[in-house]
């Protein structure tokens, strides 16, 4: 999530299609942009800003103020809000980039590889065990990814992708 927006029609959708049984839902958003994560942070509904600069590979998420109807959607009905730090996108567009035998791969930019990156270390991360079973996500697990960025840079993208530099 950016601003949220995207990530707010979602999840409201989702809420309103399946009440009895809404899917777990996690908003990723870049570690120094992470207005949404803050809030869920401070827990008492209220919006929060980032302020400052931002400096993150993930341009389309460092937005730094929620957009406040999706803010409202999110704080009732997401269960995990991830800051992510670079090296998380990094590593996600990579693994999309060079997928395993028998996966096509999938060209991703920076802010649209972040959710894949996220789901990456929390299924690979010893520290992420407690999250894991928290939100029953596991081997089994059915998950829907939004990447919503391709290649926008294609300098940055190869010096991501082919060099193995995170920013």
């Amino acid at each position: 999530a950016g601003v949220g927006s995207l990530a707010g029609g979602v999840q409201g959708y989702f809420a309103n299609q399946y009440p009895d049984n809404p899917p777990i839902v996690c908003v990723v958003e870049a570690d120094t942009a992470a207005c949404l994560y803050k809030g869920a942070v401070a827990g008492d509904g209220a919006e929060y800003n980032v302020e400052g600069d931002m400096p993150t590979i993930m341009a389309g998420l460092a937005c730094g103020e929620p957009n406040t109807i999706s803010w409202d959607i999110l704080k009732n009905h997401v269960k995990v809000f991830i800051a992510a730090p670079d090296w998380v996108a990094a590593n996600g567009m990579r693994m999309l980039a060079a997928p395993v035998k028998g996966d096509a791969p999938i060209t991703s930019g920076e802010s649209g590889a972040a959710p894949f990156g996220a789901l990456a270390a929390m299924m690979t991360m010893d520290e992420y065990k407690d999250l894991r079973t928290d939100i029953g996500l596991d081997e089994n697990s059915k998950v829907l990814l939004f990447s919503t960025e391709g290649d926008t840079d294609p300098d940055r993208y190869k010096n991501i992708v082919w060099k193995g530099l995170d920013k």
